[in-house]
């Protein structure tokens, strides 16, 4: 898949600036779009109204809104000066030219984690932060279970390289093989790419197998097999650090009970620790 539009969520929580740094080292690697969009909830999300006479129910949602609107005139101040800063050229979303590093801003009003779940249908990849003691886990999991795009989650470190060399968690699962046929792109750039499989496994398709499916589409891979005995989360971001990848790419894996998702051991752990960029689908 081309990497030409990267969406970034943006809120009230002071982390749209780092993710949005990691979306742009994308954006200047692939020529791509930024789509900034800033959530502004609706009154009712930020005031619980409860049982509560119509006429107190008006002042809040007043209180509410002035709130949802002074966030939004921070997060649009914060946005220009960003783009001033980095010099970079504001683009229509709909319209941004090919082969030129764009960047947009639009506001809708809702729920963030319903918003990135429609938005980022038209999208390559989303840029979300890591979530903190909770906070962000609905976006990622919107953004991992509503959509069929790349999900790029984003340490609150300031980024170095994104992509140049990529580490596949590779077990020859269908989300493993979904991630890596949407990250076709980014592995054939990738300057380096390492094909991480733990020691012992029972995978039907083996490190090896992905190996040559890569050499297959032009892309020279190396494969290790880690040691898992303290647990396999554990070993993948050890193992992925020790090779000198910049980014991990992997399946989310889990299972989908209704509108949540559920994530698995491995995958809850690189969530939870992760302090190198990972890209994910489900």
């Amino acid at each position: 898949m081309a990497i030409r539009r990267i969406l970034v969520p943006i809120r009230g929580d002071g982390k749209g600036e780092k993710v949005l740094d990691h979306a742009l080292v994308l954006a200047r690697r692939y020529k791509a779009h930024i789509e900034a969009v800033h959530c502004r909830p609706r009154p009712e999300e930020i005031i619980p109204f409860g049982f509560i006479p119509p006429s107190v129910r008006e002042q809040l949602a007043r209180s509410g809104d002035n709130l949802a609107a002074a966030e939004e005139a921070e997060i649009k101040a914060m946005f220009d000066s960003y783009v001033a800063a980095r010099k970079l050229a504001v683009a229509d979303a709909g319209s941004s030219p090919l082969g030129k590093v764009t960047i947009s801003f639009a506001v809708e009003r809702g729920k963030q984690a319903a918003i990135v779940s429609n938005r980022e249908r038209l999208a390559d990849i989303v840029a979300v932060a890591k979530p903190d003691r909770g906070l962000g886990r609905n976006t990622l999991e919107a953004a991992l279970l509503n959509t069929g795009s790349l999900v790029l989650m984003c340490p609150p470190s300031e980024p170095g390289a994104v992509g140049e060399h990529l580490a596949i968690a590779w077990n020859g699962s269908r989300e493993a093989a979904h991630v890596v046929a949407l990250a076709h792109e980014m592995l054939r750039e990738a300057g380096k790419v390492t094909v991480l499989t733990v020691a012992g496994g029972k995978d039907q398709l083996s490190g090896a197998d992905l190996v040559a499916y890569l050499a297959d589409h032009s892309v020279k891979a190396d494969h290790q097999e880690i040691n898992a005995t303290g647990g396999i989360g554990k070993a993948l971001l050890s193992a992925a650090r020790a090779a000198g990848a910049d980014t991990l790419l992997m399946g989310a894996y889990g299972s989908s009970r209704g509108s949540e998702l559920v994530f698995g051991g491995v995958t809850q752990y690189v969530v939870d620790n992760s302090d190198m960029p990972v890209l994910m689908a489900h």
